[in-house]
């Protein structure tokens, strides 16, 4: 859709200001991009779900993106200025000649976006923490929701919308009914948790759309940007549909094993284990959204379909499971529980659950920063057990599969991990590390920038103390153990 006539003046005049550049549009803004600045202009179009029309609105709205974009991503955003009719200046923005307005922000390489960066396989372990650690920061930049809203009306409502869309974007009509139903059936079954959520405060207004085509590059680290700014009711929604905004968009971008981890990271800073019970729902919102979208595409039907499925599937998740991972400290249990977390369980694979990240989180410190050894009482060590199984049985009675990662020394806790699986109701698998104590000091002397805080002078104070009977399945660490680790889960090795 091409820049309206009416807005052509000052349209050239940013072109002029950014160096004479076309610009990037979008049906709803034109993007200038100049060395040194970027000038973005929105569109006079009413497309229905936005109504950009009047300049009141341009300015509103504009001066609205502004104000929840700036506070996530500090120096990106560098303010607002107003143009006249005659467009030959820029002007402070609430200026009574002022009948235009543009968002000046900073320019940005084309390659520091997500979306680019992972088309070169750039999102990487780190980045996909440095992700995680994000979508938990957005979430104190935004206000809670008016006291009142009901969370579960207000998603019914965007089923409703969404099951409409598809239908007018001509997606089968049999395939669009029966999508509603289903997810209005398990809308009814977690009314009570989206209500429990959001009597904690976790509806929010959130970024609104999370995916990574709005998350770029800055000061070295993923920062948001483009808020949806026109409609507070679809922004304001639960923290954990926003990132299941972003999961969704690292399914296909970079597959299970990203999102993942993504999640996994998210929850190991945040602590919020409930969310995993809606992602089904919130995962197939997502995808029939995309598929109604592309529907509308010239091209696209063929992709439409495959997010039709999408949207089908997620609403038929797995039974949960719960994995335990144990061994003495560099026995390898963290690389092996990110390996098997995406291959099995809902989307986008089991909560990765680690012992070390709960105990930094309840101290209220990254996961990386190093703790005193005066941290790691036993006193301590019972609060960061009681942690990680209250999270293990909010997911798993949520519907979703667990791994808990934890050196489980401690005949007791092993126990403790069996019978929360008994608890509920859900199978069991207990994968046991072992190496020689050499192999492991080399891996604990060689690690940097670990949740673990373990030494050699740890590790042998574990060593020396009786573990009890293991009855948990033996594995050799000192190799690769994941292929005998998925035959002992019954697990695809792939």
């Amino acid at each position: 859709m091409s820049i309206p006539a009416a807005q052509a003046r000052a349209a050239a005049l940013l072109s002029r200001l950014t160096g004479g550049a076309a610009p990037a549009e979008t049906h709803i803004s034109a993007v200038f991009i100049g060395p040194d600045r970027v000038l973005k202009l929105k569109k006079a179009v009413d497309l229905g779900f936005l109504d950009f029309s009047t300049p009141a609105a341009r300015h509103r709205f504009t001066a609205r993106e502004l104000e929840i974009n700036a506070p996530g991503a500090p120096g990106l955003y560098r303010g607002l200025h107003g143009i006249s009719v005659v467009a030959d200046r820029l002007l402070p923005p609430d200026d009574p000649d002022a009948v235009e307005w543009a968002l000046e922000m900073a320019p940005v390489p084309p390659g520091h976006f997500l979306d680019a960066v992972a088309e070169r396989d750039g999102v990487d372990g780190a980045m996909q923490d440095a992700l995680g650690d994000m979508a938990v920061a957005l979430r104190g930049t935004y206000p809670g929701a008016a006291p009142g809203m009901d969370p579960v009306a207000a998603f019914r409502a965007v089923l409703r919308g969404n099951a409409r869309a598809a239908l007018g974007a001509g997606l089968d009509p049999r395939r669009v009914i029966h999508w509603r139903r289903r997810a209005g059936k398990m809308l009814r079954r977690l009314a009570p948790l989206l209500r429990a959520r959001a009597a904690e405060g976790r509806i929010r207004r959130c970024h609104g759309d999370l995916h990574l085509g709005n998350v770029l590059l800055w000061q070295g680290r993923p920062v948001p940007f483009d808020a949806l700014e026109f409609d507070e009711a679809l922004a304001t929604i639960d923290t954990g549909y926003d990132l299941a905004f972003l999961i969704a968009d690292l399914l296909h971008r970079c597959g299970r094993a990203a999102a993942c981890r993504v999640l996994a990271r998210a929850v190991a800073v945040g602590g919020d284990a409930g969310q995993v019970a809606a992602l089904p729902l919130w995962l197939s919102t997502r995808a029939l959204i995309r598929a109604h979208c592309l529907s509308r595409m010239a091209g696209q039907g063929e992709r439409a379909l495959a997010f039709l499925a999408e949207s089908e599937a997620f609403l038929a998740p797995p039974a949960p499971r719960l994995l335990a991972v144990g061994g003495l400290q560099g026995t390898g249990k963290t690389r092996l529980a990110r390996l098997l977390a995406p291959r099995f369980g809902a989307a986008p694979g089991a909560l990765h659950l680690r012992s070390d990240e709960v105990r930094k989180r309840l101290a209220g410190v990254p996961p990386e920063a190093p703790l005193p050894p005066d941290s790691y009482t036993p006193e301590a060590s019972d609060a960061v057990h009681e942690a990680l199984f209250t999270e293990a049985e909010a997911a798993l009675r949520g519907g979703h599969s667990v791994v808990v990662d934890a050196a489980f020394l401690d005949p007791v806790r092993r126990a403790g991990a069996e019978a929360l699986a008994r608890a509920a109701g859900v199978p069991f698998t207990g994968l046991w590390l072992e190496a020689p104590l050499d192999v492991l000091r080399a891996r604990i002397v060689s690690r940097q920038g670990d949740a673990s805080d373990a030494t050699p002078a740890v590790l042998d104070h574990a060593a020396s103390k009786p573990v009890g009977a293991i009855s948990w399945h033996r594995l050799d660490a000192v190799e690769d153990p994941l292929a005998a680790a998925l035959a002992a889960a019954h697990l695809q090795l792939c």
